[in-house]
Order: C-alpha cells, then sequence, then structure tokens
C-alpha cells in the first residue's frame, strides 16, 4: 500500500533535518508533531511550536511531559504567521491546516493566515530545508484556504523553491493531501 500522506511529511522532514538542528510545528494542535519533531532533533535540537489556543498548549505540555521531551520545546500561544519573528534557520517547518482535533470545528486556520505563515516561514527556512503542509479541507474555510494555498505554491519560483503535491486522486470526502516545500540552494 502507499504511504498515506502523514507518513510522506515525516519521511521527507526526516530525509532532511539533523539531530540538533531547530525545527518549527506551525499549528500544535494536540502535539503529534511537536512530538514526533522533538524526538527526530534530540536532546541538542529545538522545536518551535505555534498555537492560538490554550488548549493545544495544554494537551500538547502533558504529553511532552509524560515523554519526558517537554525541555526540547518551546511553545507559544500566537499565530504562526509569527515565525519570522524567530532569529532562527528551520530545517523545517509543519503545518497541519484546519481545526484542533477534539476541540471546537469553528476555529479553523484561514486562508489570509495561512498563507501570510507560510510566507513567514520561507523566509527562516534554511536552504536544503523543508515545509510541509498538510492540507485538511473538509471543513466550512477548507475549500477556500485549499485554493489559496495551493494558487500560492505555484507562484513561487522554481529556481528557488520545489513544490511536490502528494494526493490520493479517487477518494471521497476531500480526503487531506500535502504539499511540501523544498528550499533549494546549498
Amino acid at each position: 500500500m502507499f504511504p498515506n500522506v502523514l507518513e510522506v511529511a515525516r519521511k521527507l522532514i526526516r530525509e532532511r533535518v539533523q539531530v540538533g538542528e531547530t525545527v518549527v510545528d506551525a499549528t500544535m494542535g494536540n502535539g503529534n508533531d511537536t512530538l514526533f519533531l522533538a524526538q527526530l532533533v534530540q536532546e541538542e535540537g529545538k522545536v518551535i511550536a505555534f498555537d492560538i489556543q490554550p488548549q493545544a498548549i495544554e494537551k500538547t505540555r502533558e504529553r511532552l511531559e509524560r515523554e519526558g521531551l517537554a525541555n526540547r520545546v518551546e511553545m507559544k500561544l500566537t499565530s504562526h504567521e509569527e515565525i519570522d519573528k524567530l532569529e532562527i534557520r528551520a530545517a523545517a517547518i509543519m503545518f497541519n491546516l484546519g481545526y484542533l482535533p477534539g476541540g471546537d470545528k469553528e476555529i479553523t486556520t484561514q486562508a489570509s493566515s495561512t498563507i501570510q505563515a507560510i510566507q513567514s516561514g520561507l523566509r527562516v527556512l534554511r536552504p536544503g530545508g523543508i515545509m510541509t503542509v498538510m492540507i485538511y479541507w473538509g471543513h466550512s474555510a477548507g475549500e477556500t484556504e485549499k485554493e489559496a494555498v495551493e494558487a500560492f505554491c505555484h507562484e513561487l519560483s522554481q529556481l528557488d523553491y520545489l513544490v511536490l503535491k502528494y494526493q490520493y486522486i479517487n477518494q471521497q470526502n476531500q480526503a487531506p493531501f500535502l504539499l511540501a516545500i523544498e528550499r533549494r540552494g546549498q
């Protein structure tokens, strides 16, 4: 069987991130990607995770403490649009668009702020680094966000970025898909 979209995102990140690097979880949610990234960069590395919902911060903090990895993660209760305010060079940035699983489905990522966040993230992504954007578009703002993100990615210069789309095309119910953006250069 083909790997699911999240497995592909994680594989692409594992291939590019080295122990000790700085990485970003742009949409913390329940902490799944935050935990994955913290394990990947190990003790020498750092994860910076963003979410606008206190519930996401609390769930992620509890999960990281259970795993003994809380010291590797800096959690920010703010919009992912603020990524470029950090003075970092990120090896990887992960986005999971949509809403917080188990949370209020009316609070979703939005096209305008997501585009700003992607732009912000690309400014801090190191050459050879990767940004993964999981597009969950089966919610009220999802179609608009999906179209905006895809249009933005189509306009990225191929001299500076490679953009991959990984999607099952024969699925019903707006199956999620992956966009991966690799920053070219050394």
